[in-house]
């Protein structure tokens, strides 16, 4: 990866629905010569796929909680797997520290909420502790590595 990957990178983190064109114009590259970096890039695994935002407060889903899992003797051992299986929950990290795994949850209520966090105590035998939300400065940033 050269340093016009990352600029194709940093523009298509900004705003995916660039044509190739306007993107080539930006790095100084044919739009051919940019089709051929991102679809190595996607075979490479660096681009993953490409997907709408969507602010879920204007959807009716207000609700965005930090879950953290801390995990007993009897939890399974296919954490990911299992939480996997719960609509609401938009990421699962494995994580150092006192917890195991950092859950992204998206809700429409905090009822919801309480029952997602009642499920995942009940079938993954975990004990869970969670941050609600109250506002979004920003959030997913473009990030482009630089090296």
């Amino acid at each position: 990866m050269d340093a016009t990957d990352r600029r194709i990178i940093g523009l298509l983190q900004r705003d995916a629905r660039l044509t190739y064109a306007e993107v080539g114009a930006a790095v100084g590259l044919a739009a051919s010569s940019v089709h051929d970096r991102v679809r190595k890039l996607e075979k490479a695994g660096v681009i993953r796929g490409y997907r709408a935002e969507v602010q879920l407060d204007r959807v009716g889903w207000p609700i965005t909680a930090f879950v953290s899992l801390a995990l007993r003797a009897s939890s399974p051992t296919d954490i990911p797997g299992r939480v996997a299986e719960f609509p609401l929950v938009e990421s699962c990290y494995s994580v150092a520290g006192e917890r195991s795994y950092v859950l992204v949850v998206r809700a429409p209520s905090t009822r919801a909420l309480e029952e997602l966090l009642d499920a995942l105590r009940g079938k993954l035998e975990v004990v869970t502790s969670s941050t609600v939300v109250l506002s979004t400065p920003f959030e997913h940033r473009a990030v482009v590595p630089t090296s």
